[in-house]
Formats: C-alpha cells, structure tokens, sequence
C-alpha cells in the first residue's frame, strides 16, 4: 500500500469525528495482528493502518496543528511500514509492577536480537528467520545493564522463505538466555502476514 504521506493524515478536528469508527477498526486488527510469547512479551506486527493510528493519536495527545509538525511524525513512524517481502513489529515488554519491572528489564537485555520465526515445511527440516534491528535503535534503547521495554524488529524473508511461509506452519520464537519460548501462528494472524509479505503492509 505504500508510505504514508501528508494527503493521509486527518487534522485533529476530523480525526476526533472519526475516530470512534476507527478505534474500534484499528481494536479488531490489532488483535489478529498481536502474538504474545511467554509470559512477558507480545508483538505487534505495524501495517499502514496501525502505524498511521500511532501518528493520529500523537497528533490527538500533542494538539499538533502544524504541517511540517506532522511531516516530521511521518518521517519518524513511515519505516515501521513493511514493504514486500519485509515484516515490521513492535515488542513490547509488558510489565505494570516496579517488581516485576526491577526482575525481567536486567535480565531481558538483547532480547530485541533474539526474535526469530521457524517455519516449518513437509518433511524437512525447519529454519529459521531472524529479525534484525537497526543499530542507532539499539542504542538509543538499551543499556548493558537494563533493556527498554519497547522494541522495534525487522524480518526481511526472500522469495523462497516468503513461499515457505505461506504454504507451511509458522512460529513465533524468542531464544534469549533468559527467556525461551514460542507461539504457533494462529491462521488468521499468518494470513495477514502473508498479505504484508506479498503485498506490502
């Protein structure tokens, strides 16, 4: 579908008017587009939709009024658009409890580094498809000694994997030191996964 561009963006008295309809839109989406694995971490998985709800509500939450304003929250959110072939999700550590807080951020550094996808087909072996992470975000959100608890994972599969993907099952894994686990696609959630993959989000 492409990058979002200014045309795109509704100024904050029509989004207000709208933004009911497209709560509820962005809601339903949103829950095929999450997968939790273990405890702890869930994934989003961005398309146009959802990222172009991140910049509304910023614009909502700020009072952002000015074009070059709003431009500038495009150029930061556009890359979490995923074109063909590419996969673009946000992590999120999700803890509420200073308790928990203090026990998983030390243990979880690097966790943005150990998310992968196996994909598993007819009698062979499965593999793996590793995200990576742009360096300057790396930086910019964890330390040696604590992690964020918000991160951004890319998956770029090429044409093999993406046909891999679409005609075999899928799982979500997370291979940290400190926290193995994975998730088996649900059917609705590699549909939309697959549309980004051939399409684009």
């Amino acid at each position: 579908m492409g990058k979002l561009t200014l045309a795109d963006i509704e100024d904050v008295r029509a989004y207000e008017a709208n933004r009911p309809e497209f709560l509820n839109f962005i809601i339903g989406l949103k829950k095929v587009r999450r997968v939790q694995v273990g405890p702890v971490v869930t994934l989003v998985f961005e398309n146009r939709h959802t990222v172009r709800f991140q910049i509304q509500e910023m614009i909502r939450a700020e009072r952002i009024f000015s074009n070059d304003l709003v431009e500038k929250e495009i150029e930061i959110y556009n890359p979490l658009i995923p074109g063909p072939g590419q996969l673009r999700a946000t992590l999120f550590i999700e803890l509420t409890a200073q308790d928990d807080m203090r026990y998983w951020l030390p243990k979880l550094v690097g966790i943005e580094t150990a998310v992968c996808f196996e994909v598993s087909r007819p009698d062979q072996i499965p593999y793996l498809v590793r995200c990576t992470v742009d360096p300057s975000h790396g930086d910019q959100l964890t330390r040696q000694d604590v992690t964020s608890a918000v991160h951004y994972v890319d998956f770029d599969l090429d044409p093999d994997q993406v046909r891999d993907f679409e005609g075999s099952g899928v799982s979500l894994v997370i291979d940290h030191p400190s926290y193995s686990y994975r998730t088996t696609l649900e059917e609705a959630t590699r549909a939309q996964l697959v549309s980004d993959l051939t399409n684009g989000g």
